[in-house]
């Protein structure tokens, strides 16, 4: 089997171990804030079935998997892999109003759909509801400190939140606050996943921190591999329009790598970002191509290898350490894989 079928098996598995759970706690929700829930989860369209799955369930299979990678029961962390999910979709519609973003995952954003005061209040009531979903009978033993990583987890995540917008009114930073904010937005909750994972799996404190340091190597990976997609992704495949990110003058990895490469073509990228976003594709093909003149794209698809690597060496110190299960950790390693090469 392939790394990339092995990858695409274990994210099945995991939409398959918490599909139920995540219906039956979200079914909790009463009203238009359920409603809003579901949508979000890609289980309704406008209140009738839908067919397209909201996600990819990547925080869920690593929360599962790292379970096993330490010997565990992957049963035993469905709570953590519940709470993941749950923080991750909350934190897309709190992301989808805060930008405007009309898309989401080939269809019009929640907010779009029931307005954002509804979007937020399902955000609010699931951000609750993770809480809850950790402190269940399921996840006693380690409730407690599952539930302060996770309270960590978000406070990162409203920090990397918090400097995205106000990077919306800078005319450039610097490139070592924008990895801040990737790391705040992104990565903690990746690298939260799989301390859960572990946790629940019954891992040693030694297994818990390498995984978690995994998974914020694997979270920055996935963001600068997300940044390359916002601008040079395929429509089809993304559920973004192309050069979408330039369109909205976003100061994401590649473009502030760009800023940053002392060239003229990454001065000329400064200017013309400066200046209000036009009509048409003409302009922001353009920008594109100022970005990879000027390194942009070049540096950010290395800094995701190195990020990456990283994730992978990690993986092999956990091999070579007692108690790890050897499929587990080429699952592992297989989503990894997945992740640095994705094109959606």
């Amino acid at each position: 089997m392939s790394d990339r079928a092995r990858a695409e098996s274990v994210l099945k598995d995991a939409a398959a171990a918490c599909d139920a759970h995540l219906r039956r706690w979200v079914g909790q929700l009463d009203g238009a804030v359920g409603q809003v829930a579901a949508y979000q989860f890609g289980w309704t369209r406008d209140g009738s079935p839908h067919r397209r799955h909201g996600g990819k369930n990547v925080r869920a299979a690593l929360a599962l998997t790292c379970a096993r990678a330490v010997g565990g029961d992957p049963e035993r962390a469905v709570p953590a892999a519940v709470a993941v999910e749950m923080v991750h979709n909350l934190s897309l519609l709190y992301d989808d109003v805060l930008d405007g973003d009309a898309l989401r995952r080939h269809r019009a954003s929640a907010w779009e759909v029931f307005g954002p005061g509804a979007a937020t209040r399902s955000a609010d009531a699931l951000l609750m509801l993770a809480f809850e979903v950790l402190a269940g009978p399921d996840g006693e033993a380690v409730a407690g400190e599952a539930s302060a990583a996770l309270l960590d987890t978000l406070i990162q995540l409203a920090v990397g939140e918090s400097l995205d917008v106000l990077f919306e009114a800078e005319p450039r930073i610097e490139l070592s606050e924008c990895l801040e904010m990737v790391s705040g937005k992104t990565a903690s909750l990746i690298s939260c996943a799989c301390r859960l994972g572990a946790l629940h799996g019954g891992g040693g404190p030694e297994q818990v921190e390498t995984l978690a340091a995994f998974g914020h190597d694997l979270g920055m990976a996935f963001q600068l591999v997300d940044d390359l997609l916002g601008i040079w992704g395929d429509e089809a495949v993304t559920g973004k329009p192309v050069f979408a990110d330039l369109r909205a003058r976003k100061l994401s990895v590649p473009v502030v790598a760009a800023m940053a490469s002392d060239t003229a073509a990454g001065d000329e990228l400064a200017r013309r970002y400066a200046q209000p976003a036009g009509p048409g594709r003409v302009g922001e093909a353009e920008l594109a191509r100022l970005v990879e003149e000027a390194g942009g794209r070049r540096w950010t698809a290395e800094r995701a290898a190195e990020h990456a690597d990283g994730a992978r060496r990690r993986l092999r110190s956990l091999a070579d350490g007692p108690g790890a299960v050897p499929g587990a950790v080429a699952d592992l390693d297989a989503l990894c894989e997945l992740i640095v090469t994705r094109s959606y």
